[in-house]
């Protein structure tokens, strides 16, 4: 893949722009608060309309892999040529999706209406992950780490949410959370001026390295880094199946099998949620000190011990296996991100655009399978089979070192 380095800001690339990573993680934050909305009203929806676990499974699959298909293609698109304020743009589609499930009264409507989330998730992701890259200075690992903790947080709430608003008010309680999408577009606003900025002040050569990804060169050959794509793609999938699993599938295996209500598993799977956007957080910093290698190595096999655990505790114990293994596993996730940023400099928005959309892709098509299975075999077979995913992360072995990847060893 070419570098692009057309069109390049005048990014300073030894400062950090604070105020726009702040601002794009509120945004994450927000965007995926009423995303996680669709996840959070699985339980309502299921009484609602009397759907099977496959059906909850195909709505998660119509949202997410919508997003999946169109985010390479938006962030290819912006490599090409940066579209600033397609960021306010892309809100208004979750904006009408909010709307559009909050008063959707067939199935089918829900599909569409998360449909239109999806595409708004797409247009997001890839185009504010550059923006991220661009404000990141010399500390891309924290940068990440901050624009997708936001997103993380935004996840958790969503269980939140149906404890508190959605066994009480129902499916139309969702309506509240355009007040959300406003304020989004209203701050992507304000972001896409300090972007469109950047792309319309005079050019210097470091700058255009800056904004294209271009770094001092890789020592690997071209097989090498076509092998290391491809193991990271394959922990990502990995990654968001067993993450499906537990988002989409973990409330339903307590209420099976520990007779816990609605209310009370939404709080066990809160704490899941949360447990992942403090690793989130934490993840980036720690690779920005001990090496982008280590830490994924670290992040994915290291999750399996509690993973594995977790279907055979008591209550108490598979609360607390649950928050280990999502605080561990998600620490990798912004990391893989900037690990693969770094191995095709260039292609900034096409690495961010498809490493999101297979996470999207993937946390859908596995919720969808899982769904078909549990159906088959039960929910709790799920949760044994799923258990055993992070064990596959024992490839990041073979991942080159970080010295080799930025052209150093």
């Amino acid at each position: 893949m070419s570098t692009r380095s057309a069109a390049a800001p005048n990014v300073n690339t030894s400062a950090t722009v604070f105020p726009i990573l702040f601002a794009i993680s509120i945004v994450h934050l927000l965007n995926d608060t009423m995303q996680s909305t669709v996840s959070a009203l699985f339980p309502i929806l299921k009484t609602e309309y009397a759907l099977s676990y496959l059906q909850i499974g195909l709505i998660s699959l119509a949202m997410n892999v919508t997003a999946a298909v169109l985010q390479p293609l938006v962030g290819y698109s912006a490599d090409l040529k940066p579209r600033p304020y397609i960021l306010p743009i892309g809100v208004c589609f979750t904006l009408a999706g909010v709307v559009g499930l909050a008063v959707s009264p067939y199935y089918v409507l829900v599909l569409l209406s998360v449909t239109a989330i999806g595409i708004g998730s797409a247009v997001f992701h890839p185009e504010s992950s550059r923006v991220a890259y661009l404000a990141a200075g010399q500390r891309r690992g924290l940068a990440q780490s901050i624009f997708q903790v936001g997103g993380n947080i935004g996840s958790s709430l969503g269980p939140i949410m149906t404890a508190a608003i959605f066994v009480h008010v129902g499916q139309f309680g969702v309506i509240w959370f355009a007040f959300a999408a406003i304020t989004a577009i209203i701050i992507q606003t304000f972001v896409a001026r300090w972007y469109n900025g950047q792309l319309l002040a005079p050019r210097q050569p470091a700058a255009r390295r800056a904004r294209s990804g271009e770094s001092r060169g890789s020592s690997l050959t071209k097989q090498q880094i076509t092998w290391a794509i491809v193991i990271l793609v394959f922990l990502v999938v990995t990654k968001q199946v067993y993450m499906a699993s537990i988002s989409s599938y973990y409330t339903f295996y307590l209420i099976d099998s520990y007779g816990v209500s609605v209310g009370e598993s939404q709080l066990f799977l809160f704490a899941f949620l949360f447990a992942a956007a403090a690793g989130t957080f934490l993840g980036g910093p720690m690779a920005d000190r001990f090496g982008r290698r280590n830490v994924i190595w670290f992040s994915i096999l290291g999750t399996a011990p509690f993973s594995i655990l977790l279907p055979y505790g008591d209550l108490f114990w598979s609360g607390v296996l649950a928050v280990l293994a999502g605080f561990i596993l998600s620490s990798a996730f912004s990391i893989i991100v900037v690990y693969a940023q770094e191995l095709l400099p260039g292609n900034v928005g096409l690495v961010s655009g498809l490493f999101f959309g297979l996470a999207f892709g993937m946390g859908g098509l596995g919720s969808a399978l899982l769904g078909k299975v549990a159906d088959l075999q039960g929910i709790s077979f799920v949760m044994e089979l799923c258990a055993y995913l992070p064990l596959l992360g024992v490839l990041a072995i073979l991942l080159p070192k970080d010295a080799r990847v930025r052209g150093q060893g």
